[in-house]
């Protein structure tokens, strides 16, 4: 038997996710919690082989504790209303095994905690190359990944921060803030930041 731990802080959804896992033979709810807090309260007294976590619950963000799950033994799977390439990055980063929509039919929740408890990391494929490119920095035909420093330097871009501004708040000189622009730009392929910024939307590396 699967041993899971289902968390989610709407009722009758909560209830309709149990309903549909409960009906697999292969699989045993062991506890149902509405919050983080409680919910990692039920992993530590039950031990679940996989949690199926619901993303934005009234105690914070599920996938900041992904990692806690992780350290009691328990396989992640986030559950989410909107899947993005940015969000199933964040997934896989906190080590979560997968993101699974909420408009997902039951059996395809059965099937994906069946492959997480064997040890799979389920994403749609439609997110797949989103995420790859997101943790990576690859752009499709591309050999040359952006740095951490760079991949700091687009963030900013995108909010909007001026060069001098992006070297005040990476703690580096305007010349150095300057030259990280200029090689998110050449990596992008772009010839202007609002460029490289639509390039960054479109291939997943931004949310």
């Amino acid at each position: 038997m699967i041993r899971v731990l289902l968390v989610e802080d709407h009722g009758m959804v909560a209830e309709a996710l149990g309903l549909g896992l409960r009906q697999a033979a292969d699989i045993e709810v062991v506890g149902q919690a509405g919050s983080l807090a409680a919910a990692l309260a039920d992993a530590r007294h039950w031990r679940p082989e996989v949690v199926v976590l619901d993303r934005r619950l009234p105690d914070g963000d599920g996938i900041t504790a992904i990692g806690d799950f992780g350290a009691l033994g328990a396989r992640v799977l986030v559950l989410t209303g909107e899947a993005t390439a940015s969000v199933g990055a964040r997934v896989a980063e906190a080590g979560g095994a997968g993101l699974v929509l909420k408009s997902a039919r039951l059996d395809e929740l059965v099937e994906a905690v069946r492959k997480v408890a064997d040890g799979q990391v389920v994403f749609d494929p439609a997110l797949l190359a989103g995420v790859v490119n997101r943790l990576t920095g690859r752009l499709r035909g591309s050999t040359a990944p952006l740095t951490a420093r760079e991949r700091e330097t687009l963030v900013l871009l995108a909010d909007g921060v001026g060069t001098t501004e992006i070297g005040e708040r990476l703690g580096v000189a305007r010349n150095t803030a300057r030259n990280h622009v200029q090689r998110v730009l050449e990596k992008l392929g772009a010839r202007s930041k609002l460029e490289a910024v639509a390039i960054a939307r479109r291939e997943g590396l931004l949310d």
